[in-house]
């Protein structure tokens, strides 16, 4: 899954910062090479690929420093706005300042606790129609099933929409869009998107259909005149009238990053129960003597300590956001070493979240290790799934109670056997597998 391979030192950049360059092994194997470069270098190191410096942060601290304390001294930067402007245009993963707080402010009020309450029945009764297409002994690349069950989650929860007439259309849609994201992330140099070649041309044939999808959504709240608390309700309502495309771009984030990520926990959580069936079993026990039957509701959720476990110990091994980025809006000092203004800098939950400083056996799946104690003990930024800092993901909480209903709900009355014997991964945005996860689900 990952190399051991070393990567190329060069001589050290004017700062004593080593800098590495082996944008071949960076290619055939990013995760590998992420942890070669902690491994090997220490907290704080620099390496090249295709002709561009970064920097990798390795130290909690040092993540923090980023994500938190000297936040206003980091920017999303340009190759991050380069990989996802032209499919998220200015909504709240690219847009930066003031606006960016605007539009954060305009829709939190969907993800208060009160309204996540309200979009629990939402998400059972999507999971069990999506079960109900299901044949005992029937392969299925469930992690195909996950992405469509929980664009529809987040379609009906986020923006009062049914979209099921239109899933398979959204999921094409967005396929070739991350598709492209894989490529213009893996390859130091890009062909741009006027090239008429095949990829280019799916993916502005994905983005025409996604604007036509977000035009839908915002033409039916439009005509609905309703004061609904969803986020297009919130951002039509908005005090200074926004324009459309801004609209259209937190329309087209939020049905990309809620339902990428907890589709990517749920079809890895499947894949690594099916792995340790001890562990599945300790889930079912669970889910049998506080359900007895009944379809979760947010009111089981205390009771479920282990399904929340299990939640957290696959974003753990399997963090779907696996790598995130910055770069430095000025000069800056960390750890003894100059970064300039300009150069990007990375940290990799990949990386923390196996550390064995942080977790013992860290590969190893284990739900149980996450008690309170290990809660509180562990260093801020060892663990971070969601980010940190005044950009956490606004939607963690919504995530997290969809994870846990949808696992419960699934778990409590089947068994799913995975097909796959060791997951390999095309990590992009997110930490995508590298092909269909097919299992077998029997009825308990």
């Amino acid at each position: 899954m990952t190399s051991s391979r070393s990567a190329t030192a060069a001589p050290p950049g004017p700062d004593g910062m080593p800098i590495l360059g082996n944008t071949r092994e960076y290619v055939q194997d990013p995760l590998g090479f992420f942890e070669t470069l902690a491994r090997e270098y220490g907290p704080v190191a620099g390496y090249e690929l295709g002709g561009e410096k970064f920097v990798q942060v390795s130290d909690p601290a040092l993540v923090r420093r980023v994500l938190v304390d000297d936040n206003e001294s980091f920017i999303k930067g340009e190759r991050f706005m380069d990989t996802l402007k032209p499919v998220l245009g200015d909504g709240l993963l690219t847009s930066e300042g003031e606006f960016w707080r605007s539009q954060r402010h305009t829709i939190e009020p969907s993800f208060y606790p009160e309204m996540l309450e309200s979009y629990a029945t939402e998400m059972t009764d999507a999971t069990e129609r999506a079960l109900a297409d299901w044949t005992p002994g029937e392969r299925r690349n469930v992690h195909e099933d996950m992405m469509g069950l929980t664009v529809e989650i987040a379609a009906q929860a986020l923006f009062d929409v049914d979209i099921r007439a239109q899933e398979e259309e959204i999921g094409d849609a967005l396929e070739a869009v991350m598709d492209r994201a894989v490529s213009s992330i893996r390859r130091p140099i890009d062909v741009p998107l006027w090239v008429p070649t095949p990829g280019n041309r799916r993916f502005n044939a994905a983005l025409d259909d996604l604007d036509a999808v977000a035009e839908r959504i915002i033409e039916q709240h439009e005509q609905g005149g309703g004061d609904a608390g969803d986020v297009v309700s919130l951002l039509l309502a908005n005090d200074e009238e926004l324009p459309r495309e801004r609209i259209r771009d937190e329309v087209v984030t939020i049905l990309l990053a809620g339902h990428e990520t907890t589709a990517l926990a749920l079809t890895y959580a499947l894949h690594l129960l099916s792995k340790h069936p001890e562990k599945r079993k300790m889930l079912q026990t669970e889910l049998d003597d506080v359900l007895d039957g009944r379809t979760p509701t947010v009111g089981d959720l205390d009771d479920l300590t282990y399904t929340e476990q299990v939640v957290e110990e696959t974003m753990r091994v399997y963090p779907p956001v696996y790598d995130l980025l910055r770069e430095a809006d000025e000069d800056i000092e960390m750890a003894g070493y100059r970064i300039p203004e300009g150069r990007t800098v990375t940290f990799q939950q990949w990386v923390l979240h196996r550390d064995e400083r942080f977790y013992d056996e860290p590969e190893q799946f284990r739900p149980e290790r996450w008690t309170d104690e290990l809660r509180e003990e562990l260093p801020h930024f060892a663990y971070f799934p969601f980010g940190g800092g005044p950009r956490r993901c606004i939607g963690d909480r919504f995530a997290m109670l969809e994870a846990r209903l949808v696992l419960a709900t699934i778990c409590q009355n089947w068994t799913v056997e995975s097909t796959v014997e060791n997951l390999g991964f095309r990590p992009s945005i997110t930490l995508r597998p590298d092909g269909p996860v097919e299992m077998v689900p029997e009825r308990r």
